[in-house]
């Protein structure tokens, strides 16, 4: 989630994400590990109707609380780039969203 929060941050203030080929790839990870876990605790919530259990010492509960912030942000961001640049651009996919009015 901390990288994530960190890729996040960075395509805020510099409007792309984290730079070089290795942390490209560790974003990309960690982006899957936080959807895998919010549908985990999804899943969970709908079978059981609660969340994930805590696990040892609160940090399964952690994760699956920091994964629901990370999203929030992602979301939060998501918007802002919509208004500031008006396109969105999934590079290195040749898939480019221009919302400009």
């Amino acid at each position: 989630s901390v990288i994530v929060l960190w890729s996040e941050y960075t395509l805020k203030t510099t409007g792309k994400g984290l730079p070089g080929d290795f942390l490209g790839a560790v974003e990309g990870i960690s982006y899957l590990v936080i959807l895998g876990i919010v549908a985990w605790s999804l899943v969970t919530k709908l079978q059981t109707g609660s969340g994930l259990p805590a696990g040892k010492y609160g940090l399964l509960g952690a994760a699956e609380g920091l994964s629901y912030l990370a999203i929030a942000v992602g979301l939060v961001v998501l918007y802002f780039q919509i208004q500031d640049v008006g396109v969105l651009d999934f590079a290195p996919f040749p898939l480019k969203i221009d919302l400009r009015r």
